[in-house]
C-alpha cells in the first residue's frame, strides 16, 4: 500500500495539463495532499502550499508522488536531486510514469539504504487474459474523448459520486495512473502488452449485479494517432452499455500534435457507437460531458446549451454543474 499523505511533485511541468496527476489527486482526494513542490520554470499550480522536502516531512508527508504526466512518461534528470532528497528524508516515492523508479539505479540504492519503497503504479500486477468478448452481467458506462487529457476520468468519477449519493450500486474503474493513485486500485492499461489490453478491461469489469454500474475511466482518443490503441481496447474490452462523449471546447489541435485538428462531436458519436456495437449491439451514446474550466460561468452555460441543442443529448460540465442529468439519462 502507498502511504499517505502525499507531497505532490510538479517538477518543471510546462502547463497545467502536464500536471494532471497532481491535479486529480488534489481535486478528488485533497485531504491526502499536504503541499506541492515545484522547480524553477514550472507553470502548473495546485493552489496549495509550496513546501520543501523538510517542511513536507514536518507536516507528516509519507510519500512524494510525481504528479507530472509528460509526453513519453520519462523521469527528467532535473528531478533526480529532489527524488533523492525525499528518500533521504524518509519519504517513499510513487510514480505512474512509463520510465520506472525501479529502473533508476541511484534511486534503488538510496531506497534500500534508507528502508524506503519505490511504487511504480504503471507496472501491471496481474497476468491478464486475452479478451474473449463474452457478455457479462451488470452495466457499464465508458467515457470516450475527442482528445487526450480532456476530462474522461473526472466524468466517470462525477457519475460515480452522483450514483452513490442516490444509493445506486456503482464503481469507478481506474485505468490510468492518476485514477489508481486516487482510488488505490485499477489497471495501468497503457502499460499492458497490447494483445492483453482488452482482456485487462474485461478483468477489471467482471460479472456483477444486474443493477450495478461500472464507470470505466477512458484513455486517449480513438482519433489520436499516438494513443488510439488503448481507446479501442477500452471500447471492446468494456462492452459498454452507455458511452459518454467528452470534449473540451476550443482546443486548437490534438494534444501534442499540432498538425492534427480536433474532430467533431458528431464524428466522435458515430465512430464510437459503431465500434461499441461490435461487442454490445445495445450500446448507446447517452450524454455529453464538456470540460469548460477555461470559460466563465455565463460563457460555459451558453456553450453547454448550444451543444445540447445541436447534438440532442443531455450535456453538462459534470465537475462544474454535477452529473445528475448524465445519471438520469442512464435510466
Amino acid at each position: 500500500m502507498i502511504q499517505t499523505p502525499y507531497l505532490l511533485f510538479l517538477g518543471d511541468a510546462p502547463d497545467a495539463l502536464a500536471a494532471k496527476v497532481a491535479q486529480g489527486i488534489k481535486d478528488w482526494r485533497p485531504e491526502l495532499a499536504v503541499g506541492q513542490l515545484r522547480l524553477p520554470g514550472c507553470n502548473a499550480d495546485m493552489d496549495i502550499d509550496d513546501l520543501t522536502i523538510d517542511e513536507a516531512v514536518a507536516r507528516g508527508a509519507k510519500t512524494l508522488v510525481i504528479g507530472v504526466a509528460n509526453r513519453g512518461g520519462v523521469i527528467s534528470g532535473s528531478w533526480l536531486d529532489v527524488l533523492k532528497q525525499a528518500l533521504s528524508a524518509g519519504m517513499d516515492l510513487a510514480s505512474g510514469l512509463h520510465n520506472h523508479l525501479g529502473d533508476e539505479p541511484a534511486l534503488v540504492e538510496l531506497a534500500a539504504q534508507h528502508g524506503r519503497k519505490l511504487h511504480d503504479v504503471r507496472i501491471p500486477s496481474v497476468d491478464y487474459p486475452i479478451a474473449n468478448g463474452k457478455k457479462r452481467s451488470g452495466k457499464r458506462c465508458l467515457a470516450v474523448g475527442s482528445d487526450c487529457s480532456i476530462g474522461k476520468m473526472y466524468t466517470a468519477l462525477c457519475i460515480e459520486r452522483e450514483m452513490r449519493q442516490r444509493g445506486m450500486k456503482a464503481s469507478f474503474r481506474a485505468t490510468g495512473q492518476t485514477g489508481i493513485l486516487i482510488t488505490g486500485a485499477g489497471v495501468p492499461l497503457d502499460a499492458v502488452v497490447a494483445d492483453f489490453m482488452a482482456g485487462a478491461v474485461e478483468y477489471l469489469t467482471p460479472d456483477n449485479d444486474d443493477d450495478h454500474w461500472d464507470l470505466i475511466e477512458g484513455q486517449g482518443s480513438i482519433f489520436h494517432p499516438s494513443y488510439s490503441g488503448v481507446s479501442m481496447a477500452l471500447i471492446h474490452g468494456g462492452q459498454p452499455d452507455a458511452l459518454i462523449l467528452c470534449d473540451e471546447p476550443n482546443r486548437p489541435h490534438m494534444r501534442g500534435l499540432p498538425d492534427y485538428h480536433a474532430q467533431s462531436l458528431e464524428l466522435l458519436r458515430d465512430t464510437v457507437l459503431l465500434l461499441g456495437r461490435i461487442v454490445n449491439p445495445d450500446c448507446e451514446v447517452t450524454g455529453i460531458a464538456l470540460n469548460t474550466s477555461a470559460m466563465g460561468e455565463d460563457e460555459a452555460s451558453d456553450y453547454v446549451a448550444k451543444v445540447e441543442k445541436r447534438m440532442g443529448l443531455p450535456t453538462v460540465d459534470p465537475y462544474r454543474h454535477g452529473a445528475a442529468r448524465l445519471v438520469d439519462a442512464l435510466g
